[in-house]
């Protein structure tokens, strides 16, 4: 009996592996996001509603930035913190 409870004991404990999360996600969701961002583009277009279609493309550009280079963010709130003399 004592030998049982000494190896449950020693067994490593189970992780969840992250690592391909994000590429895993990115491939999942990017094609998907192109797909809806050309649809809702063309129905822009096509009603023409140019000033829409301009200010839609310019909203799923940033979103776009952001989802697929997430360091980004980091990069510009350094910059900003920096340029306002926040340290």
């Amino acid at each position: 009996m004592m030998s049982v409870s000494i190896l449950v004991a020693a067994a490593p404990q189970a992780a969840i592996n992250t690592n391909g999360l994000v590429s895993y996600l990115q491939g999942l969701f990017g094609p998907l996001f192109l797909g809806i961002v050309g649809i809702v583009a063309l129905f822009f277009l096509f009603t023409r509603e140019i000033t829409r279609f301009v200010q839609f493309i310019v909203l799923a550009v940033a979103i776009a930035v952001i989802f697929y280079t997430p360091d980004i963010v980091e990069t510009l709130a350094k910059g900003i913190s920096n340029a306002l003399g926040v340290h």
